[in-house]
Protein backbone atom coordinates (compact mmCIF):
# COMPACT_ATOMS: atom_id res chain seq x y z
CA UNK A 1 0.00 0.00 0.00
CA UNK A 2 1.21 3.43 -0.56
CA UNK A 3 1.34 6.24 1.89
CA UNK A 4 -2.19 7.76 2.65
CA UNK A 5 -2.40 11.12 0.68
CA UNK A 6 -3.20 13.88 3.23
CA UNK A 7 -6.44 15.84 2.45
CA UNK A 8 -5.85 19.53 2.52
CA UNK A 9 -8.72 22.28 2.51
CA UNK A 10 -9.30 23.98 -0.65
CA UNK A 11 -10.01 27.46 1.47
CA UNK A 12 -9.32 29.46 3.68
CA UNK A 13 -11.37 30.32 6.72
CA UNK A 14 -10.63 34.01 8.72
CA UNK A 15 -8.00 35.31 10.50
CA UNK A 16 -9.75 35.05 13.80
CA UNK A 17 -12.67 32.63 14.67
CA UNK A 18 -14.74 35.74 16.75
CA UNK A 19 -14.72 39.26 15.08
CA UNK A 20 -18.24 40.10 15.90
CA UNK A 21 -18.27 42.66 12.35
CA UNK A 22 -17.45 39.69 10.11
CA UNK A 23 -19.90 37.50 12.28
CA UNK A 24 -22.85 40.11 11.92
CA UNK A 25 -22.08 40.21 8.34
CA UNK A 26 -21.91 36.69 7.38
CA UNK A 27 -25.52 36.10 9.30
CA UNK A 28 -26.75 38.80 7.06
CA UNK A 29 -25.13 36.43 3.98
CA UNK A 30 -26.67 33.70 5.21
CA UNK A 31 -30.29 34.54 5.15
CA UNK A 32 -29.43 36.70 1.67
CA UNK A 33 -28.14 34.38 -0.48
CA UNK A 34 -29.27 31.05 1.65
CA UNK A 35 -25.81 29.31 2.26
CA UNK A 36 -25.94 26.28 4.45
CA UNK A 37 -22.86 27.49 6.82
CA UNK A 38 -20.31 29.82 6.79
CA UNK A 39 -17.81 26.92 5.28
CA UNK A 40 -19.51 27.95 2.20
CA UNK A 41 -18.96 31.64 2.55
CA UNK A 42 -15.15 30.99 3.11
CA UNK A 43 -14.98 28.92 -0.03
CA UNK A 44 -17.10 31.05 -2.74
CA UNK A 45 -14.71 34.21 -0.90
CA UNK A 46 -11.74 31.90 -1.37
CA UNK A 47 -12.16 31.15 -5.31
CA UNK A 48 -12.53 34.63 -5.69
CA UNK A 49 -9.32 35.52 -4.07
CA UNK A 50 -7.66 33.02 -6.02
CA UNK A 51 -8.64 34.91 -9.31
CA UNK A 52 -7.26 37.88 -7.89
CA UNK A 53 -3.99 36.31 -7.07
CA UNK A 54 -3.35 34.97 -10.58
CA UNK A 55 -3.93 38.67 -11.75
CA UNK A 56 -0.93 39.57 -9.40
CA UNK A 57 1.15 37.15 -10.48
CA UNK A 58 0.80 37.59 -13.72
CA UNK A 59 3.52 40.42 -13.41
CA UNK A 60 6.03 37.47 -12.66
CA UNK A 61 5.38 36.06 -15.62
CA UNK A 62 7.62 36.34 -19.18
CA UNK A 63 5.87 38.68 -21.56
CA UNK A 64 4.67 35.10 -23.38
CA UNK A 65 3.62 33.38 -20.81
CA UNK A 66 1.70 36.28 -19.55
CA UNK A 67 -0.28 36.62 -22.21
CA UNK A 68 -1.34 33.28 -23.05
CA UNK A 69 -2.56 32.83 -18.72
CA UNK A 70 -3.99 36.48 -18.78
CA UNK A 71 -6.57 35.47 -21.62
CA UNK A 72 -7.30 31.88 -20.04
CA UNK A 73 -8.50 34.10 -16.94
CA UNK A 74 -10.52 36.33 -18.62
CA UNK A 75 -12.65 33.82 -21.08
CA UNK A 76 -12.86 31.67 -17.68
CA UNK A 77 -14.31 34.79 -15.91
CA UNK A 78 -16.48 36.08 -19.11
CA UNK A 79 -17.49 32.57 -19.70
CA UNK A 80 -18.68 32.31 -15.82
CA UNK A 81 -20.77 35.16 -15.99
CA UNK A 82 -18.03 37.82 -13.55
CA UNK A 83 -16.52 39.74 -16.38
CA UNK A 84 -17.62 41.41 -20.01
CA UNK A 85 -16.14 40.26 -22.96
CA UNK A 86 -14.41 44.04 -23.18
CA UNK A 87 -13.37 43.66 -19.41
CA UNK A 88 -9.53 43.43 -18.72
CA UNK A 89 -7.33 42.32 -15.87
CA UNK A 90 -7.66 45.00 -13.99
CA UNK A 91 -11.97 44.93 -13.63
CA UNK A 92 -11.15 41.25 -11.78
CA UNK A 93 -9.35 42.98 -8.97
CA UNK A 94 -12.64 45.21 -8.88
CA UNK A 95 -14.80 42.03 -8.17
CA UNK A 96 -16.61 42.00 -4.79
CA UNK A 97 -18.06 38.74 -2.89
CA UNK A 98 -21.68 39.50 -3.85
CA UNK A 99 -20.64 39.19 -7.91
CA UNK A 100 -19.51 35.62 -7.57
CA UNK A 101 -22.39 34.61 -4.42
CA UNK A 102 -24.93 36.08 -7.83
CA UNK A 103 -23.75 33.37 -9.85
CA UNK A 104 -24.22 30.02 -7.92
CA UNK A 105 -26.55 28.17 -9.06
CA UNK A 106 -29.12 28.30 -5.77
CA UNK A 107 -29.44 32.10 -6.15
CA UNK A 108 -29.75 31.56 -10.54
CA UNK A 109 -33.11 29.67 -9.75
CA UNK A 110 -33.84 32.11 -6.93
CA UNK A 111 -34.09 35.41 -9.15
CA UNK A 112 -35.61 32.72 -12.55
CA UNK A 113 -38.84 32.54 -10.15
CA UNK A 114 -38.18 28.71 -9.69
CA UNK A 115 -38.44 28.82 -6.08
CA UNK A 116 -40.32 31.28 -3.61
CA UNK A 117 -36.83 31.86 -1.44
CA UNK A 118 -33.24 31.20 -1.34
CA UNK A 119 -33.98 27.86 1.01
CA UNK A 120 -36.38 26.73 -0.95
CA UNK A 121 -34.29 26.73 -4.24
CA UNK A 122 -31.56 24.92 -2.13
CA UNK A 123 -34.15 22.09 -1.25
CA UNK A 124 -35.02 21.77 -4.62
CA UNK A 125 -31.30 21.32 -6.29
CA UNK A 126 -30.15 19.17 -3.53
CA UNK A 127 -33.24 17.02 -3.91
CA UNK A 128 -32.72 16.78 -7.57
CA UNK A 129 -35.64 18.73 -9.10
CA UNK A 130 -33.38 20.67 -11.24
CA UNK A 131 -31.57 20.59 -14.52
CA UNK A 132 -29.04 22.59 -16.01
CA UNK A 133 -28.16 22.00 -19.88
CA UNK A 134 -30.08 18.75 -19.78
CA UNK A 135 -28.09 17.56 -16.70
CA UNK A 136 -29.42 16.75 -12.63
CA UNK A 137 -27.20 19.26 -10.77
CA UNK A 138 -27.38 18.90 -7.09
CA UNK A 139 -24.93 21.65 -5.95
CA UNK A 140 -26.28 24.40 -4.76
CA UNK A 141 -22.38 26.19 -5.43
CA UNK A 142 -22.20 25.38 -8.74
CA UNK A 143 -20.98 28.69 -10.68
CA UNK A 144 -23.45 28.61 -13.64
CA UNK A 145 -21.47 29.59 -16.95
CA UNK A 146 -23.44 32.07 -18.63
CA UNK A 147 -23.87 30.07 -21.27
CA UNK A 148 -25.99 27.59 -19.88
CA UNK A 149 -28.08 30.00 -17.91
CA UNK A 150 -31.23 29.99 -19.76
CA UNK A 151 -30.89 26.27 -19.62
CA UNK A 152 -31.56 25.85 -16.37
CA UNK A 153 -35.28 24.31 -15.62
CA UNK A 154 -36.97 22.01 -13.96
CA UNK A 155 -36.18 17.98 -13.98
CA UNK A 156 -38.40 16.46 -16.63
CA UNK A 157 -39.11 13.54 -14.02
CA UNK A 158 -39.88 16.31 -11.81
CA UNK A 159 -43.67 16.81 -10.30
CA UNK A 160 -43.01 20.24 -10.18
CA UNK A 161 -43.20 20.22 -14.02
CA UNK A 162 -47.02 19.76 -13.58
CA UNK A 163 -48.81 23.35 -14.26
CA UNK A 164 -51.21 22.52 -11.30
CA UNK A 165 -48.77 21.26 -8.49
CA UNK A 166 -49.22 23.09 -5.11
CA UNK A 167 -45.85 24.37 -4.99
CA UNK A 168 -46.31 25.41 -8.17
CA UNK A 169 -48.82 27.43 -7.90
CA UNK A 170 -47.88 29.30 -4.89
CA UNK A 171 -44.50 30.43 -6.57
CA UNK A 172 -46.37 31.56 -9.73
CA UNK A 173 -49.21 33.89 -6.97
CA UNK A 174 -46.23 34.64 -4.72
CA UNK A 175 -44.42 37.00 -7.87
CA UNK A 176 -45.96 40.84 -7.69
CA UNK A 177 -48.48 42.32 -10.26
CA UNK A 178 -48.31 45.87 -11.12
CA UNK A 179 -51.45 47.12 -12.05
CA UNK A 180 -51.94 50.40 -13.16
CA UNK A 181 -55.18 51.93 -12.19
CA UNK A 182 -56.18 55.69 -13.16
CA UNK A 183 -58.37 57.55 -10.63
CA UNK A 184 -61.73 58.29 -12.30
CA UNK A 185 -62.36 62.37 -13.22
CA UNK A 186 -64.19 64.09 -10.45
CA UNK A 187 -67.37 65.04 -11.82
CA UNK A 188 -69.46 67.95 -9.82
CA UNK A 189 -72.72 67.03 -9.28
CA UNK A 190 -75.10 69.81 -8.17
CA UNK A 191 -77.56 69.03 -5.77
CA UNK A 192 -80.66 70.86 -4.99
CA UNK A 193 -81.69 70.85 -0.89
CA UNK A 194 -85.47 72.09 -1.36
CA UNK A 195 -86.19 73.04 2.30
CA UNK A 196 -89.89 73.11 3.21
CA UNK A 197 -91.22 76.05 5.76
CA UNK A 198 -94.87 76.33 7.04
CA UNK A 199 -96.39 79.19 7.88
CA UNK A 200 -98.44 79.30 10.62
CA UNK A 201 -100.95 82.51 10.60
CA UNK A 202 -101.50 83.92 13.96
CA UNK A 203 -105.05 84.86 14.88
CA UNK A 204 -105.37 88.20 16.43
CA UNK A 205 -105.52 88.49 20.35
CA UNK A 206 -108.41 89.83 21.32
CA UNK A 207 -108.95 91.52 24.92
CA UNK A 208 -111.53 90.51 27.48
CA UNK A 209 -112.39 94.64 27.93
CA UNK A 210 -112.86 95.43 23.99
CA UNK A 211 -115.45 92.34 24.27
CA UNK A 212 -117.43 93.25 26.91
CA UNK A 213 -117.88 96.90 25.39
CA UNK A 214 -119.10 95.76 22.81
CA UNK A 215 -121.89 93.57 23.87
CA UNK A 216 -122.48 96.58 25.98
CA UNK A 217 -123.17 98.62 22.93
CA UNK A 218 -125.78 96.03 21.54
CA UNK A 219 -127.80 96.14 24.42
CA UNK A 220 -128.26 99.43 24.67
CA UNK A 221 -128.99 99.47 21.09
Amino acid sequence: MGDIKKVRRKYTGPSHPWQRDRIDREKLILKEYGFKNHTEIWKMISKLKNFKTQVKELATKSPTQRVLEEKQLLDKLVRLGLLNKDSTKEKVLDLTNEDIFNRRLQTIVFKKGLARTTKQARQLIVHGHIFVNGKKLNAPSYLVPREEENSIIYSPDSQLNQDMHPERQRIVTKKEVKLEVKAPEETKTEVKLETKVEVKAETPKVEVKEVKAWYQHQEKN
